[in-house]
């Protein structure tokens, strides 16, 4: 049995005088919480009894569908679809696991994913059966003690889930890796996110203002996926840096919350390099993804570079003198110096990202002028997280069935 007290000290507060009332006001109610005797209640208590659940949950209209589903917080916010039989049947196409086979648990409540439960989060969420390899290896991801989920899926710092897909399964599963690659327009970048999201609240439980304390959320919630854009980029793809083969299909997680868009400073090998360095947000310290464009990538490449010192440069280049960084940290936990211990005037150079394993490099998008940023504060050990994607027997005839649903645009 434990016993909660209630306290009123903000969150992360620093300031002593508010601290220090907060604490007092609550040790009489934590002193009796440890000391009072345990009452009947408390030394045997009951065990909530659980029905047998039907495995139809509602009957009705689409509409009434999603107000019964939102009501009972199983939703996002946007229309689902029902999770009918016949619909997760063909979703299960998508892999030849087993319906009750455990792909992992899901902090924070340690839900388990079955290959069922996953299927019925991406029906509802509008994905394909082409898209289940996909979000198995997805679901492998978060499980993943590196990823850790437990502390960015309930923290509040609001932090997005970064999909990144490569291997042949991008063309298969139409991942949009070109132009708006991160989103929206195309189901399998839409929906592959947006179903992750939905399993992180249906299954693992982190649910908003309950276990999920982010201060103010994050859009890149709904749907942070894109492919890498491995045809028109001059270097090895993310999953091989990673260990895999270039044959193979992977997806890498991370977690930013933060993304920028920047114009590039020039479009030679300097203006590029600056425009990463320059626009790094001093602090963050933490997992951090270069995006650049195809075009781009070959600029760097013609003149010699490759993406080890393209990390190498923006790791050693990528510094603030010591008195702009905020708080010191080795990608997060609150180490070293804090702004008290910096004088005003310190010019030593700080790096902005702790080493160049913190740095990843991704080639995807279409044509334009622009670079981006994906990062944010980072937990000790935090990793970027692969997984290989297992394909199923008869995928080809799967990917032939949904190849040609794709948008048809209206051409001037």
């Amino acid at each position: 049995m434990v016993r909660i007290v209630q306290e009123t000290v903000p969150c992360e507060c620093n300031l002593k005088d508010e601290a220090d009332a907060g604490i007092r006001s609550a040790m009489a109610q934590i002193i009796d919480a440890l000391t009072k005797p345990l009452s009947p209640e408390e030394r045997a208590p009951k065990r909530k009894e659980k029905g047998t659940a039907s495995r139809v949950a509602f009957k009705g209209q689409l509409e009434e569908f999603n107000r019964f589903f939102y009501k009972r917080g199983w939703g996002d916010g946007l229309p689902l679809l029902p999770p009918t039989e016949a619909a997760v049947r063909e979703m299960l196409a998508g892999t030849d696991l087993p319906p009750d086979h455990v792909v992992g648990k899901v902090v924070p409540r340690q839900g388990k994913a079955t290959v069922e439960k996953i299927a019925i989060n991406a029906v509802m969420a509008g994905a394909l059966p082409t898209h289940m390899p996909i979000l198995i290896a997805c679901t492998e991801a978060l499980a993943d003690p590196r990823a850790h989920l437990g502390a960015y899926g309930t923290s509040t710092g609001s932090w997005m889930p970064f999909w990144i897909v490569n291997g042949p399964v991008r063309n298969d599963a139409l991942v949009n890796c070109s132009s708006g690659a991160m989103n929206p327009g195309n189901i399998a970048n839409a929906a592959i996110g947006r179903t992750m999201g939905l399993i992180v609240k249906n299954i693992g439980g982190a649910r908003k203002a309950i276990e999920d304390m982010g201060v103010y959320g994050n859009p890149g919630k709904y749907s942070c996926l894109a492919g890498e854009n491995e045809e028109m980029s001059p270097w090895e793809p993310l999953h091989v840096e990673q260990g895999l083969a270039k044959e193979d299909s992977a997806v890498t997680l991370f977690f930013p919350n933060c993304y920028s868009q920047i114009w590039q400073y020039g479009s030679d090998d300097k203006g590029i390099l600056n425009t990463l360095i320059y626009n790094l947000p001093p602090g963050r310290s933490g997992l951090t993804c270069l995006l650049m464009t195809p075009t781009q990538a070959k600029t760097l490449s013609q003149k010699g570079w490759t993406k080890p010192m393209v990390r190498k440069y923006v790791y050693e280049y990528g510094r603030v003198p010591a008195y702009r960084h905020p708080v010191f940290h080795d990608g997060g936990g609150w180490t070293g110096r804090s702004p008290e211990t910096v004088s005003p005037g310190a010019m030593d150079a700080v790096a902005i990202v702790p080493s160049t394993e913190h740095i990843r490099v991704l080639v995807l998008g279409g044509p334009g002028a622009f670079m981006g940023l994906a990062c944010g504060g980072g937990l000790p050990g935090g990793a970027f997280v692969t997984k290989k994607i297992s394909l199923p027997s008869g995928w080809g005839k799967l990917v032939a069935k949904y190849k040609n649903l794709v948008p048809t645009y209206e051409r001037y």
